[in-house]
């Protein structure tokens, strides 16, 4: 139980509400009613409510606060979880606390809101069984991470983020993308990665890393309800050691229409082994691909500066943007950048007439690049003084949210060695 919430401060209220909560983890399928007495309370649980880590919960709301939910909960069954957004000072609340709780079903979970920021009522509230107290003004992020910590284990192992992978059209080169990067994150960073490649009929995964699996990720798919982390571990193909690849079949000899829930389950199963799972989506518009980009902790748009490309971001952009309320907006790659006599749109243009700011332009090389695929290997590894190198680390470093820490240069102890140094003369 974590200790009651001071109210935010102006400024983090006015901070992009597009900034996903740190700790909050997907909740299961409960049923959560919340009573409301202030209308900016109702405002934030519905932006709550909206969130993809509620997707699977069922939500309603009413007025009238701790009063409306007693009189209610007389004639009907509680559910998983009651939110109270109550104005009553503190006898008067502990009272109506004392008389709903007569009314509650066993394993019922309540979270009140306040206005009083006082320890002795918070200690009085857990005597009594609530499970979380928060001040008010609260916003959608402090809502979802107390609901995520009723019905997740704090000490349990931490889930890995997904970031989904997708080009604004195709062959706009997504898979090249995803690869480098999850490169430099497994090799620069020392992170655990497994890139799953959802492209089961064309994809590459297999070809840029010089691998030709026997079993990949169709035999997970196939049988969702057995797959496990002792499966896990047989399909994965190792890349490096810190690497790994969930190969797809690449055979065309059926049709592959995936279930949208067989994907979630599979994708859930991974990020519980490593810290980060890159999902390479094909160029396709379906259940599975949406609910992918949907759900995904990160989203990696790649696009060249055309006008169909322009199209396509800003129609997932506004997508996006509805169905994911609470979550930081896509990160737009540019690729193939400057490719000789191809006609252009200005990125300056491209971005602003979507309201976005490239994540990273990556030049056209078709040398570079093209003798990277035909020998297996990523950009680095080929060439280290390639201009994309930075790139590719850049993204990296903003889909996991680290800085690259650069070693600080030693300081001359005086202005004379300092020049001497400069001068690069030897004493």
């Amino acid at each position: 139980m974590s200790h009651p919430l001071p109210a935010p401060d102006a400024q983090s209220l006015n901070e992009d509400p597009r900034v996903a909560p740190a700790n909050a983890r997907p909740i299961p399928r409960v049923t959560i009613e919340a009573f409301c007495d202030d209308e900016g309370f109702l405002t934030a649980f519905a932006a709550a409510s909206a969130d993809r880590r509620l997707s699977k919960a069922s939500t309603s709301t009413a007025a009238g606060g701790l009063n409306a939910a007693l009189r209610h909960y007389v004639q009907h069954p509680t559910p998983d979880l009651i939110v109270l957004d109550c104005e009553l000072p503190g006898e008067q609340l502990l009272v109506s606390l004392d008389a709903l709780a007569e009314h509650c079903d066993a394993g019922t979970k309540v979270v009140v809101c306040g206005r009083y920021n006082d320890v002795l009522l918070y200690r009085e509230l857990l005597k009594r069984g609530v499970s979380e107290y928060l001040v008010t003004p609260v916003t959608p992020h402090q809502i979802l991470e107390s609901i995520s910590n009723l019905y997740n284990d704090p000490n349990a192992a931490p889930i890995g983020n997904v970031v989904a992978f997708v080009g604004a059209k195709g062959g706009v080169g997504s898979s090249t993308i995803c690869h480098n990067t999850a490169w430099c994150l497994a090799e620069v960073m020392r992170t655990n990665v497994v890139i799953a490649d959802l492209d089961l009929a064309f994809g590459t995964t297999g070809l840029d890393f010089n691998q030709d699996p026997v079993q990949g990720i169709a035999d997970a798919l196939s049988a969702p309800d057995r797959f496990d982390q002792q499966l896990l571990d047989r399909l994965l193909t190792k890349c490096t050691p810190n690497l790994s690849i969930f190969a797809a079949p690449v055979m065309l000899d059926r049709e592959w229409d995936l279930d949208a829930d067989a994907c979630q389950t599979v994708l859930d199963v991974v990020r519980r082994s490593v810290p980060f799972v890159l999902v390479d989506l094909p160029h396709l518009w379906t259940t599975w691909s949406k609910r992918i980009l949907q759900q995904a902790d990160e989203i990696v748009i790649t696009a060249e500066p055309d006008l169909a490309n322009l199209r396509n971001v800003k129609n997932l952009f506004d997508l996006l943007k509805q169905s994911r309320p609470n979550d930081a907006l896509p990160h737009v790659v540019f690729n193939k950048a400057g490719m000789p006599k191809r006609p252009e749109l200005p990125i300056k243009d491209f971005c602003a007439n979507i309201g976005i700011k490239a994540t990273s332009v990556i030049e056209f090389d078709a040398e570079g690049f093209g003798q990277a695929a035909n020998n297996g290997q990523m950009i680095e590894e080929v060439s280290q003084k390639s201009k994309s190198v930075a790139q590719f680390r850049e993204i990296a470093h903003l889909i996991s949210h680290r800085k690259e820490v650069k070693a600080p240069q030693p300081r001359s102890s005086s202005p004379v060695a300092s020049l001497l140094e400069k001068l690069k003369l030897n004493f």
